[in-house]
Parts: structure tokens; C-alpha cells; sequence
């Protein structure tokens, strides 16, 4: 029995060594400063809807346009990143800056008080930083592992990203506990702190993946805007506008299943906790899975998620077990979507431009997601809460028709 369970133990440990050495040292790297930045970040992702609508009593109209600023408004800042990172060859670089302008922005929010522009400004803030990182830290993960292991590498990277987002509604609700129920500034603050971490781990431990110079001109405008003269990338960038269209934002999903289960406010931040635990346990096997079955099909099925907590939502049940289950969905949808388009997308693009090919996707998601969050605030305003969420789903079965038309020829 003895020597059993060391067998056990030691053939787990090999297959961690070679899970490790697969995906690469870079990619727990830049998994580690995205575990950290996503505490940051989601202590204050948890409790924006309730300090917004409970707290300043912003209408839900209102909430939509923060909540699409909050993703999308500097959306073109990730063309702007991606391309000043293949432009310099500096990805670390231009990550860095983007996660130092994401943590100081949670000072700004401290600083903004009651005033939703000044809070919209800071929003704005944050997700420059976002915008600006996001495509350069993506890109490294494509020239840190191989093309067949690229589904794995974001997996992994995902699942660690989700596990600083399940640890910061926990965190948020620690703080709060230990400071008062209205005590935001004090999670604001931590925020910035843990934020500032992510940063320190980013310079000490990230390494760039300096590739050649490229031959003059190579790296361009006219290069940039010749990716969608490529019938493969102009598929993606459209998949990922009609998708991102379909998608609301995660807050109007919590916002719901408060109101259908009367959640007390307090515990308003565990929602996220829920739904990241499900990506956290799924991310990684779901990567490795798409490499295997294919990336299309593992994304559809996501989607195929999405719909079905939509429609829960919609739905008159209620009860702790339905509760559990669209929590549970969701989280599925992140892991089996998030990580699974970019490792569609790294393939199709050519290394020279990868990171602005990359930038170019997110941000036709992002703008997608900027329209969706708007319209869907203003449909639940105009017509409630259930009409606007069936709507959402009836959207969502369309989306994956569409993106189905459209990449059913990838064979990534």
C-alpha cells in the first residue's frame, strides 16, 4: 500500500513536471501575474454592480453604459498596445505599463466619491491598462509554447487567472467584513496594493521573447491593415464581433440571480466566487480537450452554456440547486471560450504581427461587448428583466450559427 501511493504520488509529480515543461516556465509566469492582478481587479469586479446601482442608485440603463466602458470603450487601446508591441518588440514592456495603469487606477476610485463621471473616467483608466496588456500578454504565451499545446498553455494560464478571480471576491469580502459593509475605499486601497504586486512579478519574472527584427516595413499600418486582406483572420475578427454582441456583462448575470434568489447584499460578491470556481477546475482540462477534439467545437459548446444560463434566468424556477447549476454553467462558458479563441487565433496569425493580429480580435469583441452591454441595459429599462435576458439568449443561439458559418473550414 506503502509503495502504491508513492507510485501514485510520483507518477502525478512526473506528469506535473511535464505539464510544466510543455507549456513552458513563461506561461506560469505570466500565469502568476495574472493570479495576482486578478485579485486586484476582482475585488473590485464584485462589488462595482452593488456600489453602483445599491450604493449611487444609478438606473440599470445607466449601469449598462458603465458596465460596457468598464470592457469596451478602450478597446482600441488594445490595436494601439498590440501594435507599439510588435512595432518595439518590447511585449513585457507594454504589458507592464498596462498593468501599473490598472493598479494606480484603483486609487481613482478612492478619489472619485459619489460622481459617476469622475468613476467613469477612472473605469476608463483601468481598462486602458487592460486594453494595453492584454494582447502583448497573450502574445507571449503564443511564442512561449508549442503551436499543438497552444489550447493547454492558455488553459493553464486561464485556470490561474481564474484562481486570482475566485480569491478576490473572497478577498473583497474579507476586507469588508474586517472594515465595515460601506467600507469601499478600504478594498480600493487593498486592491491597488495586491495590484502593485502583480507588476513587481511581472518585471521579476517575465522574459520577453525577443524574435528578430523583421525586415523594414514588415511591421506597419499598411502590414496591420493587410491582416484583413487574410480570409482567416477576417473569419476570426468577424466570429468575435458577432459573439461579443451576444455576451452581456457579468454583472447584469449577478444582478439577476440576486433578484430571483433575494440575495442579501453582503454576500453579493460570493456570485463571482461560484462561477470562477467552475472556470478555475475547467480551464485547464477544457484547453487540452480542444487540442484534442478540435478549438471550434469546444468554443460552440461554450456558448452552448451561455445559452442555457440565460434561459435560467429567464425562467421562473428557483432554488439553491438552479442556483448552483447557472453558476456552474457560466464558469463552464469562460473556460471552455476565454483562452480557446486566442489559441484559435495564434496559428493564423504570422509571428511578426502576432501581438497586433491579437489586439485586432479582442478589440472587435470588445467594442461588440461596449454595444451589447448598452442595449441590453436600456432593453431591461424598456422591457424588464426577463423579456431583455430571453432576448439575450434567442442572440446567443444566433451567434453560434454564425460563428459556426464562419470558421467551420479552421482546422485549429
Amino acid at each position: 500500500m506503502y509503495l502504491s501511493t508513492i507510485g501514485r504520488r510520483d507518477h502525478a509529480q512526473a506528469g506535473s513536471r511535464r505539464t510544466f515543461t510543455a507549456v513552458g516556465a513563461n506561461v506560469f509566469a505570466l500565469g502568476s501575474v495574472s493570479l495576482v492582478t486578478d485579485i486586484s481587479s476582482e475585488m473590485v469586479t464584485a462589488i462595482l454592480p452593488v456600489y453602483l446601482l445599491l450604493g449611487l442608485h444609478l438606473s440599470p440603463a445607466a449601469y449598462g453604459l458603465v458596465d460596457g466602458l468598464y470592457t469596451g470603450a478602450t478597446a482600441l487601446l488594445r490595436l494601439a498596445g498590440g501594435y507599439l508591441a510588435d512595432r518595439v518588440r518590447g511585449r513585457k514592456a507594454i504589458a507592464g505599463l498596462g498593468y501599473g495603469i490598472s493598479a494606480v487606477a484603483k486609487l481613482g476610485l478612492m478619489a472619485a466619491g459619489s460622481s459617476a463621471a469622475a468613476i467613469g473616467a477612472v473605469i476608463t483608466a483601468d481598462r486602458a491598462g487592460k486594453g494595453l496588456r492584454t494582447a502583448p500578454r497573450d502574445a507571449l504565451i503564443t511564442l512561449s509554447a508549442p503551436e499543438n499545446m497552444l489550447g493547454r498553455a492558455f488553459g493553464v494560464h486561464r485556470a490561474m487567472d481564474s484562481a486570482g478571480a475566485f480569491a478576490g471576491p473572497l478577498v473583497a469580502l474579507a476586507v469588508l467584513a474586517a472594515a465595515g459593509a460601506g467600507a469601499f475605499d478600504a478594498v480600493f486601497f487593498t486592491s491597488f496594493c495586491i495590484g502593485a504586486i502583480g507588476v513587481l512579478l511581472l518585471v521579476l519574472f517575465v522574459r520577453d521573447r525577443r524574435t528578430a527584427r523583421p525586415p523594414a516595413g514588415t511591421v506597419s499600418p499598411r502590414a496591420a491593415l493587410a491582416l484583413l486582406r487574410t480570409a482567416g483572420v477576417r473569419r476570426l475578427l468577424l466570429a468575435a464581433c458577432v459573439l461579443g454582441m451576444s455576451t452581456i456583462g457579468d454583472g447584469f448575470v449577478y444582478l439577476l440571480l440576486q433578484r430571483k434568489e433575494d440575495i442579501a447584499t453582503g454576500w453579493f460578491p460570493l456570485l463571482a466566487v461560484g462561477t470562477n470556481l467552475a472556470y478555475l477546475l475547467l480551464a485547464a482540462p477544457l484547453g487540452a480537450f480542444a487540442d484534442r477534439v478540435g478549438r471550434l467545437p469546444v468554443l460552440l459548446a461554450g456558448y452552448g452554456g451561455l445559452v442555457a444560463v440565460y434561459l435560467l434566468l429567464a425562467s421562473p424556477l428557483r432554488g439553491w440547486p438552479l442556483f448552483a447549476l447557472a453558476l456552474g454553467l457560466y464558469g463552464a462558458f469562460y473556460a471552455s471560450t476565454d483562452g480557446v479563441l486566442m489559441a484559435l487565433a495564434g496559428p493564423v496569425l504570422p509571428e511578426a504581427l502576432r501581438t497586433t493580429g491579437i489586439s485586432l480580435i479582442q478589440t472587435g469583441q470588445a467594442l461588440s461587448y461596449l454595444v451589447s452591454s448598452v442595449l441590453f441595459g436600456l432593453a431591461w429599462q424598456v422591457w424588464g428583466a426577463t423579456t431583455a435576458i430571453s432576448a439575450a439568449a434567442v442572440l446567443v443561439l444566433a451567434a453560434i450559427a454564425g460563428t459556426f458559418a464562419l470558421l467551420r473550414q479552421a482546422r485549429a
